[in-house]
């Protein structure tokens, strides 16, 4: 099958992301912090030699370069959704010893590498003998009181994407990545076409938005683990966004680049949940995709070589966001926000 074309159309995520933040009621930018946080950024991600190389010096992240590696990519990503904990200590204050946590190795991880499991097969997914959902709920069990959240929902995604993959996609979805001939915007497309699990979109103000932050990570992180190469080669990578979730927007209000208003700053700041598709939670992570827009283009303009994305600025956001986590360096700061979804 030929690639699609990808010069005529876009993921349509920044177009919604401006949208969101032109019409935001909640939510504002400060472009002034914007411009900040560019100058403090870029100078951190130039002593830390921030890349692509980055990602896979993480010790869970996959170190071969091939096909086993993009199936791994895509189970982790397909369930990279809803890891905050009732008793996260730096929004709470409680004991971190209760936070759903998997042990391995002498290691305790919880959050995303919690989820960094070896079963990477989709039509075994998609067998319900073989893999049962006790099976799955044993794969999925805490060495900590706290359990998986939203566990039905991803053994869902898992039988979703199982079925997809076999019947559409040969049973791998390095044949999905293949169909979409080195284009991005393409890989992301077909990933929200045929896998309802992926369609992160809303409705705004009358309109239709769309935000896609898994289907965009998925690819992202294919590309980051293939530095760019084989696999990870697209041509129109920068037409990817920042990856709209609950941590990210904590440490950009932390920056002063976002700005709440004080109904929604209570709200968050005694933890109560916000709807999935609520006006507020949309111009969260509308206004976040767009701050990291504003981010880029004052680094870019002051540094037009420099080797930046909104993928890259993610990336560094949200490992800067844990590290804080871990320091409780943000626990007198705002808590993220709280909204659970298999979207994010």
């Amino acid at each position: 099958m030929a690639g699609r074309n990808c010069n005529s159309f876009s993921t349509g995520v920044l177009e919604s992301a401006k949208f969101i933040y032109e019409n935001a009621d909640d939510v504002t930018i400060s472009e002034e912090a914007c411009k900040r946080a560019a100058k403090s950024i870029y100078t951190s991600m130039q002593e830390k030699s921030y890349s692509t190389d980055t990602w896979a010096s993480n010790l869970l992240n996959p170190k071969t370069k091939d096909a086993s590696a993009v199936d791994w990519i895509f189970l982790v990503d397909l369930l990279n959704f809803s890891f905050w904990s009732d008793v996260d200590p730096a929004d709470t204050g409680k004991s971190e010893s209760n936070r759903f946590t998997v042990n391995w190795e002498g290691t305790g991880w919880t959050g995303y590498w919690s989820l960094c499991i070896p079963i990477t097969t989709p039509t075994y997914w998609n067998n319900t003998q073989k893999c049962s959902d006790e099976l799955l709920r044993y794969v999925f069990r805490s060495d900590t009181l706290e359990c998986v959240p939203l566990l039905s929902e991803r053994i869902a995604c898992l039988r979703e994407a199982g079925r997809v993959l076999t019947e559409k996609f040969e049973g791998s979805f390095i044949n999905c990545v293949k169909q979409a001939d080195g284009s991005a915007v393409a890989l992301v497309q077909s990933i929200v076409e045929n896998l309802p699990c992926f369609k992160d979109e809303a409705e705004y103000r009358g309109r239709s938005v769309k935000i896609y932050k898994r289907a965009q990570i998925l690819v992202s992180d294919i590309w980051a683990c293939f530095n760019q190469q084989s696999y990870g080669y697209f041509r129109d990578i920068d037409q990817i966004s920042m990856f709209a979730d609950y941590r990210v927007p904590q440490i950009l209000y932390n920056l002063g680049c976002l700005q709440y208003s004080d109904a929604l700053t209570t709200h968050i700041r005694n933890l109560q949940v916000i709807p999935n598709g609520d006006p507020r939670e949309i111009e969260l992570r509308g206004c976040s995709i767009w701050s990291v827009e504003m981010i880029k283009s004052e680094i870019l303009k002051a540094h037009p070589d420099a080797k930046v994305n909104s993928i890259l600025l993610d990336f560094y956001l949200w490992d800067t966001a844990k590290e804080l986590q871990r320091t409780a360096a943000v626990s007198n700061s705002i808590p993220c926000h709280r909204t659970r979804s298999i979207f994010y």
